[in-house]
C-alpha cells in the first residue's frame, strides 16, 4: 500500500537486516549472543542504521516482551537536566522485569543534550550500571562530553555505500512492484548521499507518479538539480559567460524551486570532481565555503550565489580553465 510510510514499513527488525555496517553488526551480535552489553555510543551521519541497530539489539535480547525493559527518548525533544533527573533516573532505578539481567535506555540524538544534562547523565550511568545499560546515538561524538564517551563502547557508523543503497532500494522496488532503471538508481544514490532514509523516501515519492522510476522523476520529486546542470553552470561561469551562468541559476532557483543552500551544496560536490589544478580548486572551494557561511548566517541567497558565479567568471577570465 503506497500510503504507508516506507521507511517504517521496511525498517530493519534484526541486526542481520542492517546493510552497509557489517563489521559493527558482527560485534553487536557478539554482545547479543553473550547477553553481556556495555554502555554503547553510536555516532555517524543520519540514515545509516544507528537507531535500527539499537532497537534490534533490544528485540533480540528480550524477544517479544522487549518493551517491558526498554525506553526510548529523543534528546532533541527533551534535552534539559530535568529529563535526566526524572524520566531517565526513575526508569533506571526500577528492577528489570521478567528475570532480565538489565534494562536498556536508548537516548537518540544525544548530542542535543545540554552540558548540565550530560553531566547528570554521567552520574546516573555510574550509579545504576548493575541494572541498566545505556545506548546513546548521535551525529557528532565530539558534542558528547569525554566522561560519557569513556564509559561507552564507541561505534562509528559510516555513510552507506552506493552498493548497499542499491541493494535495499531494489529489494523494496520488488516488494512494491516497481521498475527502477539503472539511471534511476544512480539518481537515488546521488540524492541520498549515503542516507538510507533519503533513498527510501525518494523511491516512495517517485512511486506516486508511476510504477516506472526514471532519473528525471527522482530529480523532479526531490528538488535536486541534475549533476550535468550544475556542471554546465560552473563551466559557463569559468568561461566568463556570466549572463549564461546567471540564466542557468534562474532556472534552478525560480523554475525548479531549489534553495540557495541546495545549489551551493551541489556546486561544491561537482567542483570536487572537475578537472583543474589543485591550487585553482582550493580557491574555488574556499570561496564556496565563504558563500555557504554567509547564506547560513542569513545573507540574501540570490545575491550570494550571483557573487559566487561572478567570482568563477573573474577566475576564468584570469586564466583558470573553463
Amino acid at each position: 500500500m503506497k500510503e504507508e510510510i516506507w521507511i517504517e514499513k521496511y525498517r530493519p527488525t534484526s541486526l542481520s537486516d542492517i546493510v552497509g555496517q557489517s563489521e559493527i553488526i558482527r560485534r553487536l551480535k557478539s554482545y547479543v549472543a553473550s547477553r553481556n552489553l556495555p554502555h554503547l555510543l553510536f555516532s555517524g551521519p543520519p540514515g545509516v542504521g544507528k537507531t535500527a541497530a539499537a532497537i534490534s539489539i533490544v528485540k533480540e535480547i528480550y524477544g517479544e516482551n522487549w518493551r517491558d525493559n526498554f525506553i526510548e527518548l529523543n534528546a532533541s525533544d527533551e534535552r534539559g537536566i530535568d529529563v535526566v533527573r526524572t524520566k531517565i533516573k526513575d526508569f533506571a532505578r526500577m528492577a528489570p522485569l521478567g528475570g532480565a539481567e538489565f534494562k536498556i535506555i536508548f537516548l537518540d540524538e544525544a548530542d542535543a543534550l545540554t552540558s548540565d544534562a550530560q553531566s547528570a547523565l554521567r552520574r546516573t550511568m555510574e550509579r545504576y550500571s548493575a541494572t541498566c545499560r545505556f545506548i546513546l546515538s548521535c551525529n557528532y561524538s565530539s558534542k558528547i562530553i569525554e566522561p560519557i564517551q569513556s564509559r561507552c563502547a564507541v561505534y562509528r557508523f559510516r555513510s552507506l555505500s552506493t552498493e548497499a543503497i542499491e541493494e535495499r532500494v531494489r529489494h523494496i522496488a520488488r516488494q512494491e512492484g516497481l521498475k527502477v532503471s539503472d539511471e534511476g538508481i544512480a539518481a537515488i544514490n546521488y540524492v541520498a548521499r549515503g542516507d538510507m532514509r533519503k533513498a527510501i523516501n525518494a523511491l516512495q515519492a517517485a512511486s506516486l507518479i508511476g510504477d516506472s522510476i526514471e532519473m528525471d522523476t527522482i530529480y523532479q520529486i526531490t528538488a535536486q538539480a541534475r549533476p550535468e546542470q550544475i556542471r554546465e553552470l560552473i563551466g559557463s561561469a569559468l568561461k566568463g559567460d556570466f549572463h549564461e551562468a546567471r540564466s542557468m541559476l534562474d532556472q534552478l532557483l525560480l523554475i525548479q524551486g531549489l534553495s540557495g543552500q541546495d545549489v551551493v551544496v551541489q556546486i561544491h560536490r561537482e567542483m570536487l570532481d572537475m578537472e583543474m589544478k589543485d591550487a585553482d580548486r582550493v580557491k574555488m572551494i574556499d570561496r564556496i565555503g565563504e558563500i555557504d557561511f554567509r547564506i547560513t548566517e542569513g545573507a540574501n541567497e540570490r545575491i550570494q550565489l550571483e557573487a559566487l558565479i561572478a567570482f568563477f567568471a573573474i577566475a576564468g577570465m584570469s586564466g583558470l580553465p573553463g
